[in-house]
């Protein structure tokens, strides 16, 4: 049985991606933070298909016990099978790469998971090329619409805070989120870290969202050694709920930063982190340009079709910095984060252009209006950014 949480907002993009992916691999995998909208996502596109659709939640024992030996339980089946909360049996992972190389492939599965580290080695080990990985973050403005922009970016994309009564009852349900992450979720990953510190660590990461990383740093504060630290920034990654962009490293002659960017992967769970509630609030925060960036960088990744493994930040020790570099084959465009109307060229972003030889650099602002800025350098509105700044090629 499939539940529809409160979201009303229709996602055809994630769901023509869900649709190629299961025509194309036996397996497809939805990976993103609780409460992102997967379940629903996956009831949609069952909708959208023929056949029988079976599903298993994994987070009922009643469901887990049936799949404790996945083959008899799933080789009869036909149609599409769904799997939510994966984490829970990544084992089932080395069944299903027998059941994907059978002949006329007779089912396909789409499996849900909200943890990123083992779930992926798992199934990367068991199912290399018969596996599809989509990630799922919040909602995103080509979904809600641009004129929705600042809504989405005080509540974040959390489908029940975002279509909250209010930004009371918003803000009031990502508390509730964030106790109930710590205290029941975590504990069900497998992260052996105290709710109280993994809240205190969570927290001050908060504080240093859209900054490198400092493992010395917060390993003094907490009193103990950076791998510790290290290890408790790794576990709200792989819950998803922290993301790590990586620094670019080329041979260049200059001296580069080498360790990654922390973000909160949600705004809105950034705010709440933060105890900001309202807009108001968030535009006096010391914050508000590190928050637009994270916001902004999310968006900007997910409307050019930028993967993984080809987005990055760079920073030398000598200033020069650029907030995303994304590299795809031969093309290189680079973007800059800015929370102002009236963004202007900087010294920074002519080095960034020589030395990373950008085909074009986009700063995202606040304002109204995009408009060239100079040779291969455009001001970009974020709220006209599905418009005026072209996908991947």
């Amino acid at each position: 049985m499939f539940i529809l949480q409160g979201m009303d907002t229709p996602r055809p993009r994630l769901k023509k991606q869900i649709q190629a992916s299961l025509r194309d691999y036996p397996v497809a995998a939805l990976i993103g933070m609780r409460q992102v909208g997967k379940t629903t996502l996956a009831r949609e596109v069952a909708e959208l298909r023929r056949g029988q659709t079976h599903y298993f939640d994994l987070e009922d024992d009643r469901q887990l016990a049936r799949l404790r030996e996945p083959i008899a339980a799933l080789e009869p089946l036909r149609g599409l099978v769904v799997i939510d909360e994966v984490q829970h049996l990544p084992a089932v992972f080395r069944s299903l790469r027998v059941l994907a190389d059978r002949p006329r492939t007779p089912c396909r599965f789409l499996v849900l998971g909200s943890a990123s580290g083992d779930l992926l080695g798992q199934s990367a080990e068991s199912l290399a090329g018969r596996i599809a990985y989509l990630n799922v973050r919040g909602l995103a403005i080509d979904e809600v619409g641009s004129e929705r922009l600042e809504r989405l970016w005080l509540r974040g994309g959390l489908p029940d805070s975002f279509h909250a009564r209010s930004e009371a009852a918003s803000f009031e349900w990502r508390l509730n989120y964030v106790r109930t992450f710590l205290e029941r979720d975590v504990p069900q990953l497998g992260i052996g870290i105290p709710a109280a510190t993994l809240r205190r660590f969570w927290t001050m990461l908060a504080h240093w969202h859209g900054q490198i990383w400092n493992g010395a740093e917060f390993g003094r504060s907490f009193g103990i050694s950076h791998t510790s630290v290290r290890r408790y920034l790794d576990a709200l990654t792989d819950a998803l709920v922290v993301c790590q962009l990586q620094p670019w490293a080329e041979n260049l002659a200059k001296r580069q930063v080498k360790a990654p960017k922390v973000y909160l992967t949600d705004s809105g769970l950034l705010h709440t982190l933060l105890q900001i509630e309202t807009l108001h609030d968030l535009l006096g925060h010391p914050k508000v340009g590190a928050s637009w960036e994270g916001a902004m960088l999310g968006e900007v990744v997910t409307h050019l079709g930028a993967r993984p493994e080809e987005r990055f930040f760079w920073a030398t020790h000598a200033g020069a910095e650029l907030d995303l570099f994304v590299v795809r084959g031969r093309q290189r465009i680079g973007v800059e984060f800015k929370h102002t109307s009236v963004p202007a060229p900087t010294a920074s972003m002519r080095i960034a252009m020589q030395d990373l030889r950008l085909d074009h650099l986009y700063v995202v602002h606040a304002g109204a209006d995009s408009f060239p800025m100079g040779d291969r350098l455009t001001a970009v509105a974020a709220c006209r950014l599905l418009e005026d700044m072209d996908p991947l090629g």
